[in-house]
């Protein structure tokens, strides 16, 4: 049960930060936004790789990739690759 928890957890994080950018609440090269795909979707590789479903760890596993690639790139002040027609956190 408690495990199922923070799945349910982790997959909330990823879905927050997916329906604040289809809103323009978020833009999608944020700290936050990124920092809630890397956690979610680290915390739902995890849980993949300790089930063996490596399907659900290949999908995860990449989106956890590219979103710390994207975070250390806002945070050294660079724009993520592939982030330059993106929303801005204003909406713009």
């Amino acid at each position: 049960m408690f495990e199922q928890i923070i799945q349910v957890a982790g997959s909330l994080l990823i879905l927050v930060a997916f329906v604040a950018a289809q809103k323009g609440r978020m833009g999608t090269s944020s700290v936050p936004y990124l920092a809630l795909n890397l956690v979610g979707s680290a915390v739902l590789a995890v849980l993949a790789a300790l089930h063996l479903q490596y399907g659900f760890l290949l999908l995860e596993g990449v989106w956890a990739c590219v979103s710390a690639a994207g975070l250390v790139a806002v945070l050294r002040g660079r724009t993520p690759v592939g982030a330059h027609g993106a929303i801005d956190a204003g909406g713009r």
